[in-house]
This record gives structure tokens, sequence and C-alpha cells, in this order.
């Protein structure tokens, strides 16, 4: 399942229990992510704040453009499993057009971080976003990338039932 070890839900305890039973309960179970985390419960809950914060709080940028640009940055980075557990998220939020040039500056900006200029955010306020917006879409690049490093370093491969935690709500 990955290259270190790890704690099974079932096997957890104390801290670590605390915070995979918050993840069963909003997300409908422990994704490999979550659990590939569990040697240190504590940055695995603020990763799961953060997460939280990126892509559920109220946004000028949609659930669903926030999922496309997490799926655009996945896949340029290479990270399959991250392409599939939010590209199926996607899917269930019924997959709405997404403007092709965020998700191209997306993919330039997860790629190629040290060329971002303000030409670049010239161009996302041609798109209609504003500043909140474009912050938002910054934090969803950068949110992914960490996202995905982990995945890559760790050597996750998608569990075969990975659908079951691919919630497009949270039940907080």
């Amino acid at each position: 399942m990955a290259f270190i070890t790890i704690t099974p839900p079932e096997q957890s305890e104390g801290d670590l229990a605390d915070v995979y039973r918050r993840v069963a309960a909003s997300r409908g179970g422990v994704a490999a992510v979550h659990q590939v985390q569990s040697l240190n419960p504590r940055v695995l809950s603020a990763h799961l704040d953060l997460y939280h914060a990126i892509m559920f709080q109220p946004s000028p940028l949609s659930r669903a453009q926030r999922e496309a640009i997490g799926v655009a940055v996945s896949r340029a980075n290479g990270c399959a499993y991250c392409v599939a557990h939010h590209g199926e998220t996607y899917a269930r939020l019924g997959s709405p057009p997404v403007e092709p040039r965020l998700l191209l500056w997306a993919k330039r900006l997860a790629r190629e971080p040290e060329r971002a200029s303000a030409a670049d955010i010239d161009e996302l306020r041609t798109l209609g976003l504003e500043d909140r917006a474009i912050l938002d879409a910054i934090q969803t690049v950068a949110y992914f990338s960490y996202v995905n490093h982990l995945v890559l370093a760790t050597g996750l491969h998608l569990e075969e039932d990975f659908e079951a935690t691919c919630r497009p709500e949270l039940d907080e």
C-alpha cells in the first residue's frame, strides 16, 4: 500500500483513532492518503483542516471549479491517485464546464511556480475572477501540489473501493 508504515483504522488508538473517526464520519471511510499520515496524527489533523478550508469554505470559486483545478494539477504532477479521487468527486458534482484557460494556468503554476507573474493574475482577471477567487485558485493549486507530493513520495496506490470516500459534501 505504501513505502512507509501505516496504521490502519482498526489498529488505531488515541489521537489517531479520533482523527480517523472524524474522517470516516465526513468522508465515508478513511482513504489511503489519510492512513499514510498515521504516524503523525497532528499533521493529519492539520491537513484535514486545511483541506476543508480550501475545498469546502464559501468561495467565489465553485466547489466544482476547485475540484477541476485539483484534477488538472494532479494530472500535471502525474498523480493518478488524486486524479481518480477528485475526478470522481468532480463527476459527482455534475462535471460542470470550467474555463479551460483557468485549468491551463493551474497546470502551469503546478509545474513551474517560479514562472508565476503579474501577467498571470491579469489573465485570470480577464476571466472575470476577482482577487479573492484568484487567491482561492492559488491555494487550491498549492494544496494539490502538496498532496500530490505526499502521495507520490509515499508510493500510494489507488484503493479498490476508493469511490466510497469521494463524497462531494461533508457531514460535519
